[in-house]
């Protein structure tokens, strides 16, 4: 199995064989076993570059089959999570998307991906501040618009939405 031993420097990128490797691993072997069908999210799972959105964690960890934590003390959701719920959701290319907690961005990248426009609300500045620019390097500044604000009673400025989705703990439903 290939390993990354060493955190990277945060201005070299690994050489794209190894992130398409990583994210390859990612799709065939912690999601399309656990019914993850959707050929539209696996693809997406496998373009978009999740170790961008966690850039204080060495490259291979990024493709973990777990949650881990952002540098903001929040997480960035476990893969089968976010492909999952993006399964679930059932976009269509063009659909408008509000996600309730856009956390490190990369829910908003899948989404992105697929064709969705989307409006995402985060509370914590630190966080939408750091997505929003991680989302723009990627050139998903254009699909994705980050805002900043408590999302436990939606986004209504730009409703009407085709599909919610929510990515964060509210204090009661």
């Amino acid at each position: 199995m290939f390993r990354i031993q060493d955190q990277p420097d945060p201005g070299i990128q690994p050489a794209q064989g190894v992130l398409q490797r990583l994210a390859g691993r990612m799709v065939a072997e912690q999601l399309e076993p656990r019914g993850i069908r959707d050929s539209r999210v696996l693809e997406a799972m496998r373009t978009v570059p999740r170790h961008r959105f966690v850039p204080h964690l060495p490259v291979e960890k990024a493709y973990a089959d777990e949650a881990l934590p952002t540098a903001q003390g929040q997480t960035i959701s476990q893969p089968l999570i976010v492909a999952y719920m993006t399964q679930q959701l059932a976009t269509e290319p063009g659909m408008k998307v509000l996600e309730i907690g856009a956390g490190s961005g990369y829910q908003s990248a899948i989404l992105a991906e697929m064709g969705c426009r989307v409006v995402s609300v985060e509370k914590v500045a630190e966080l939408a501040e750091k997505a929003e620019a991680v989302l723009t390097e990627l050139g998903y500044g254009e699909r994705v618009r980050i805002v900043r604000g408590d999302g436990s009673l939606g986004w209504p400025d730009e409703a009407p939405y085709d599909r919610i989705l929510v990515t964060a703990g509210a204090p009661r439903l």
